[in-house]
């Protein structure tokens, strides 16, 4: 059964970071591509980051900002979020596709101005 639980939310500053982390288990970890999506109030999930085998994709928004990370070990996954800005105010969630789209409950980051 696979499942993905996200930690490391919170409230924080503008210019402030946070480190997102999402365990992952019930499924081969490291063969499969996993992501960071997230979702702003009234506005639908977007991809945030994602990350495969020897290569990294990030949204335009967090490009210099954000770092996408895997450790296969310990089947995580971590988003490092720097620079913060009130726009990047959102419930992220972590994601795979494995026998169909599986997502974590999600974490809450808020970022005040």
């Amino acid at each position: 059964q696979v499942q993905l639980v996200e930690s490391g939310g919170g409230l924080v500053q503008t210019g402030e970071s946070l480190r997102l982390s999402c365990a992952a288990s019930g499924f081969k970890f490291s063969i499969y591509r996993m992501g960071w999506y997230r979702q702003a109030p009234g506005k639908g999930r977007e991809l945030v980051a994602d990350i495969d085998a020897g290569w990294t994709n990030y949204a335009d928004s967090v490009k210099g900002r954000f770092t996408i990370s895997r450790d296969n070990a310990r089947s995580m996954i971590y988003l490092q979020m720097n620079s913060l800005k009130p726009e990047d105010t959102a419930v992220y969630y972590c994601y795979t596709r494995v026998d169909g789209d599986y997502w974590g409950k999600g974490t809450l980051v808020t970022v005040s101005s």
